[in-house]
């Protein structure tokens, strides 16, 4: 017996998913993820080309967790099909970023040069020095190296330095008058 639906989720032809005890496998052209679920909470259906997640408890845990399940599988598909990319910007005198094999080489002012080691699954490129984009299949994973990266140095408010999202605007705050 379920208790709560989602919306049926749209299973493109060229994807491949399976659904196995509490693992739920997405393959595509770009790659394969995989994502675990609880199988006493959760109960996820494959209907002619079509995935659908229901709830086995009427909780508001169960709810929630269906919700976000859902979320997570629509985010894998698109990402074994078009995969997903972050753009950063580096704005200051001298910030420079290059990469070499499998890490991100950057110059951000400090006496010495910072390197990235990019995990497995998540790529970056350098079409200028001044601009990074980082690609992957796996939102979260792109989502946290773009996040960990813009850590290094933060865009500071007075002249706007720093490493930035593309689309992130920064409200510069004015300088102490006498």
């Amino acid at each position: 017996m379920t208790f709560a639906t989602t919306k049926p989720i749209p299973v493109p032809g060229n994807v491949d998913v399976q659904v196995r005890d509490s693992a739920l496998t997405v393959k595509g052209p770009l790659g394969e993820l995989l994502q675990e679920f609880d199988k006493q909470t959760v109960k996820i259906t494959l209907d002619s080309g079509a995935l659908e997640v229901s709830a086995l408890k009427a909780t508001k845990h169960a709810k929630a967790i269906i919700g976000t399940l859902r979320s997570l599988i629509v985010n894998m598909i698109a990402g074994v099909t078009s995969g997903f990319e972050k753009k950063l910007l580096l704005v200051g005198v001298g910030y420079r970023a290059q990469v070499t094999g499998s890490s991100l080489n950057l110059s951000l002012g400090f006496s010495h040069p910072v390197v990235y080691a990019l995990p497995n699954g998540v790529q970056a490129e350098v079409p200028t020095q001044t601009e990074i984009r980082i690609k992957g299949i796996d939102k979260q994973a792109v989502g946290q190296v773009a996040a960990e990266i813009r850590g290094f140095r933060k865009p500071e408010p007075y002249k706007g330095k720093g490493i930035r999202f593309s689309d992130e605007k920064i409200v510069l705050k004015e300088t102490k008058k006498k």
